[in-house]
C-alpha cells in the first residue's frame, strides 16, 4: 500500500504561513524585487517543471497586471516535442513574448560543433551569453535550486555575472534579511534564483496544492528507451541508440527535462501527482544525479560550466 504524503500542512495558528506559503511569499517577493531594481529583466523558460512553477509565480506575483518580463528559451534542437508544445501553448495562453536561442542556427552558421557523444547541454552557453548581451537582459531568472547539485548549493538568490557571464563564488554578496543587492556594472547582469530554498518535494507539493499542469513526460507512461551509461535514453535522432545498444519498451517517467541527448527517464508506475510525490519522498537520489549524463562528465561539470556563464 503506497502511502501518499499529505500536500496540504497543519499550523499551530490559522494565520500562520505554511512552508509552502513561505517559500511563495518569498519568491514572489524576489520577483518584485527584480521588477523595481531592473530595467529588462527576462525569465528562462523551458517548459520544465522548475521554469513552470516559476512562471505560475511571477503570474502571482504581479496579477491582475501582466507579467512584466519576457521569456527566454535556449532551445537545442533535441528538446522533447511534448515539452516544445506546453511551452508554446503556455506562452500563447498567457500573452508572453518568447525569445528563442537555437543551438542548432549556431550549429549551421558553424559558429557551434556537434560533440562526439551527441549531447547538446553543454552547448547552451553561448547562444545563451550572446542573447543576453543582444537583448541587453540585466536580470535573468532561472530555475536552479540548491539541493539539486554542489555547484548550485553555493549560489546566492542574486548572482552577479561579468561583462562575459562568468561566474565567479569569490564575488558573490551576503544576503542577509533577504536584502538583496542587484547592483552592476555596464555590461554585467544578475541571475536570479527564486526557487534557491526549495527542494524538489516542495516544487511537487506546490504544482498539486496550485493545480498547475504540467508536460506529460513527468508522469508514468511506455516510451521507447535504451540504456546508456547507467541511464535510460530516448531513442531518436540525436544521436541514439548506436548499433550495440538495445531498444525496448518500459513504464518510465522524467523527473527532470533537459534536452533527450542527456537526460534519463526513471522507472516509474507515478501516474498521478500524489504518486509522484509519494515516489519522491521516498528516493535518495536527487534528480540531477540520477537523470542527467552533462552532469557526470567530472566533478565539477556544473561548477565548470556555470563559470563559463551556463545557467
Amino acid at each position: 500500500m503506497t502511502t501518499v504524503v499529505n500536500v496540504h500542512e497543519a499550523t499551530d495558528s490559522p494565520f500562520a504561513l505554511s512552508h509552502l506559503d513561505s517559500l511563495e511569499s518569498e519568491a514572489v517577493h524576489i520577483f518584485r524585487e527584480v521588477a523595481g531594481e531592473f530595467e529588462r529583466p527576462v525569465i528562462l523558460f523551458s517548459g520544465g517543471k522548475d521554469s513552470i512553477v516559476m512562471l505560475h509565480l511571477a503570474l502571482k506575483a504581479f496579477a491582475p497586471a501582466p507579467v512584466p518580463f519576457t521569456l527566454l528559451h535556449v532551445d537545442t534542437g533535441h528538446n522533447f516535442p511534448e515539452v516544445l508544445e506546453y511551452r508554446d501553448r503556455v506562452v500563447a495562453e498567457h500573452g508572453l513574448r518568447l525569445h528563442v536561442a537555437s543551438v542548432q542556427e549556431y550549429i549551421d552558421a558553424g559558429k557551434l560543433r556537434e560533440r562526439p557523444d551527441g549531447t547538446r547541454n553543454p552547448l547552451q552557453t553561448v547562444p545563451l551569453t550572446e542573447a543576453i548581451q543582444q537583448h541587453r537582459f540585466d536580470a535573468v531568472f532561472g530555475g536552479g535550486r540548491r539541493d539539486e547539485e554542489k555547484a548550485r548549493a553555493k549560489e546566492r538568490v542574486f548572482s552577479l555575472r561579468d561583462e562575459f557571464s562568468q561566474w565567479d563564488p569569490r564575488r558573490q554578496r551576503p544576503e542577509l534579511w533577504q536584502l538583496y543587492n542587484g547592483r552592476h556594472a555596464p555590461g554585467e547582469h544578475v541571475r536570479v534564483f527564486p526557487l534557491s530554498n526549495w527542494t524538489e518535494l516542495d516544487v511537487w507539493q506546490y504544482i498539486a496544492r496550485e493545480g498547475i499542469e504540467l508536460p506529460e513526460i513527468y508522469f508514468a507512461h511506455e516510451r521507447e528507451v535504451f540504456a546508456r551509461s547507467g541511464m535510460w535514453l530516448t531513442a531518436g535522432e540525436w544521436g541514439g541508440p548506436k548499433d550495440t545498444e538495445t531498444v525496448e519498451k518500459r513504464l518510465i517517467r522524467y523527473r527532470t527535462v533537459g534536452d533527450m541527448s542527456c537526460t534519463g527517464a526513471v522507472d516509474s508506475d507515478a501516474t498521478t501527482l500524489d504518486a509522484v510525490i509519494a515516489e519522491i519522498a521516498a528516493s535518495r537520489l536527487t534528480e540531477r544525479g540520477a537523470t542527467r549524463a552533462d552532469d557526470k562528465m567530472s566533478e565539477a561539470a556544473m561548477e565548470d560550466r556555470k563559470r563559463e556563464g551556463y545557467f
